[in-house]
């Protein structure tokens, strides 16, 4: 299960996300700037396109091997394919 839950409406916005699964649960700390978000998400919530991100993160690795504090655009220098895959997350 991945939780959002946002902290600050400022630009950027800051969330925590709670990832439980199997058995554990790591929280991490996630900045995200608005502009950004429109345009990796349209108009989803920043909340449904942080959990769309979480998921495609945990296809690809243990939600201990996120990093505990980053901000959404550093996701694409792991993963040159994010922003292109995210839309089937979302």
């Amino acid at each position: 299960m991945i939780v959002v839950q946002r902290l600050s409406d400022g630009d950027p916005m800051e969330f925590e996300v709670t990832v439980s699964e199997g058995g554990g649960q790591s929280r991490h700390r996630v900045t995200f700037a608005a502009d950004h978000q429109a345009r990796l998400c349209g108009e989803s919530t920043p909340e449904a396109c942080l959990e769309a991100a979480f998921r495609f993160l945990l296809d690809r690795e243990p939600k201990e091997a996120i990093l505990g504090t980053f901000d959404v655009s550093v996701i694409a220098k792991y993963f040159p394919d994010f922003e292109r895959k995210l839309s089937a997350y979302l």
